[in-house]
């Protein structure tokens, strides 16, 4: 490491030295680009590329939960999560908020989404500066700066930055939870940890699954040789998340049924993952390149030089999906978006890759005998922008595809534009299975008006996302002399514990009247019966 990055730093009087971490003078001294630029760069590059065609995907099953969970009364939303969904219950309350003020337009709801992608490749960068300082890199601004960029072109970020589910939010408090270890570690004030431990509690608050990223900070502080104090500091702000998230662990342990629909994953899961980080298929050994420099660039992965920007990332991207794709190999709780908030460590090693890029050209072009100045400076960071311009080129395809409707499970715009344009009056709905009734909620004009034979009893007055469906002889004698049935179902049926006795009736009931038409709509087959 050059000498210009190590600053002596003076015992503490306990006799133990204070925690590895950058100094403000380091800071002050090697940032060449002011905090603003290197954070606000990025933010507006995300704002640009989240924002545009944010609301053309159609909303799909998952944003349906939210209009339904967030658009009835906080007590409806409090006596919901006793019942279901407790692990999005946080995000329903903020969500109340934001429909009451907006509405349930496509922008509307996936607004917050963005913003909370904005601010997280904003700290991305702040944070990638500071673990570049710490590892000894040149150029920590123009790393962290990249490490915003890189976050900002990958398709899976944009993905999330326009869905308007938890996701975002985690990824954000993820990275202010990593920001605020480093500080804390670095200066060892009980307000640093403080913030941490809220952070952490944050980031479990919108991803239950998202608490292992404290796994991975306590093994980079333990690879990073932090002194006894700041390990029992971090203990006790874990220990402080823990307890707030209690309650919701308590009731989600009630409610792991609602998990029943994911497989246990195989080799593709893991490809997809690696995939869908990378950007691309053709960019996996690129990105896999640039995140191996990373890994040893400056002080790389030595243990005792303190988090470093190896140190702290590495662990942050893999041992959280490995921990729940090995839970998942006994009871399957994996989904690829459980894991999003991995990312940003991903951006920060490539970005520190391509810092070493560039310092191994100059290397190389010293020993050739070139001189110095800035054509040898241009020459040197060549290799680096050549490969940020090819990853750059390479994702505009996948940017444009993530914005497409085949890009969700579900168009159900389309499918509420099929209904509309030929619906009748008179018309009734049925569901089949009923856990098809989401697909009515996402734009639920046209579903409202037709009559619903099954619904039992209402979403809020059932403390549900769907409600409950009425008795079988109830919903017979409703079908008894109705002309034209529309009937909502899967186009890959699959029911775990089979149809209810409703379901069973309703079908064969439907079945003795003549099918009129028939419309496929992604996931979605819409059917029209008439006598």
């Amino acid at each position: 490491m050059h000498n210009e990055f190590v600053v002596d730093t003076p015992a503490r009087q306990d006799g133990t030295q204070p925690a590895a971490g950058p100094s403000p003078e380091r800071l002050a001294a090697h940032g060449s680009l002011p905090s603003w630029l290197v954070a606000g760069v990025p933010a507006l590059a995300e704002l640009l590329v989240g924002g545009y065609q944010i609301s053309g995907p159609s909303l799909w099953r998952d944003e349906a939960a939210t209009i339904v969970g967030s658009q009835r009364s906080v007590g409806a939303i409090i006596a919901l999560v006793r019942n279901q969904d407790v692990v999005h219950g946080p995000y329903y309350l903020l969500m109340h908020g934001v429909i009451a003020v907006g509405g349930i337009s496509a922008t509307a709801l996936r607004l917050p989404s963005l913003i909370a992608m904005c601010l997280a490749v904003a700290l991305t960068a702040i944070l990638g500066r500071r673990l570049a300082i710490a590892a000894g890199l040149p150029a920590p601004s123009a790393t962290g700066l990249v490490a915003g960029l890189l976050l900002v072109t990958v398709p899976l970020t944009t993905r999330y930055a326009q869905e308007a589910r938890p996701y975002a939010l985690t990824t954000l408090f993820a990275v202010l939870a990593t920001y605020l270890l480093v500080r804390a570690a670095g200066s060892g004030r009980w307000t640093w940890w403080t913030g941490y431990g809220l952070a952490l509690a944050l980031t479990g608050m919108f991803n239950l699954f998202a608490v292992l990223l404290a796994v991975a900070h306590g093994v980079s502080l333990v690879a990073a040789r932090q002194p006894r104090s700041a390990l029992v500091r971090w203990l006790a702000a874990c220990a402080g998340a823990a307890v707030v998230l209690a309650p919701m662990v308590a009731v989600s342990v009630g409610q792991s049924a609602q998990l029943n629909w994911v497989t246990t994953p195989g080799p593709s899961a893991v490809a997809v993952l690696v995939r869908d980080f990378a950007g691309w298929t053709l960019l996996i050994p690129v990105v896999g390149l640039l995140a191996g420099l990373g890994c040893v660039a400056g002080a790389g992965l030595r243990r005792g030089a303190g988090l470093t920007l190896a140190v702290v990332a590495l662990p942050w991207l893999v041992l959280p999906p490995v921990v729940l794709l090995a839970a998942s190999l006994a009871h399957p709780v994996y989904v690829e978006r459980y894991v999003v908030f991995c990312l940003p460590a991903l951006s920060v090693l490539s970005a520190a890759g391509l810092t070493q890029l560039a310092q191994l050209a100059g290397t190389a072009l010293r020993r050739r005998g070139r001189p110095a100045g800035r054509a040898a400076r241009l020459l040197a960071v060549a290799p680096s922008m050549v490969v940020a311009v090819i990853m750059v080129a390479g994702l505009i395809g996948p940017q444009h595809a993530i914005r497409l409707a085949s890009a969700r499970p579900d168009n159900l715009r389309a499918v509420a534009a099929v209904l509309a344009a030929r619906e009748q009056p008179g018309d009734v709905i049925v569901y089949l299975p009923w856990d098809t009734r989401m697909i009515g909620m996402a734009y639920p004009a046209p579903f409202l008006r037709l009559r619903d034979i099954e619904l039992g009893v209402s979403p809020i007055a059932s403390a549900t996302l769907r409600g409950l469906e009425a008795p079988a002889s109830v919903v017979a004698a409703r079908l008894r002399g109705v002309a034209r049935i529309w009937t909502v179902q899967w186009a890959q049926d699959s029911v775990p514990g089979g149809r209810s006795p409703t379901d069973v009736m309703a079908a064969a009931a439907i079945g003795r009247m003549r099918l009129a038409g028939r419309w496929r709509v992604s996931s979605v087959v819409l059917s029209l019966y008439v006598r």
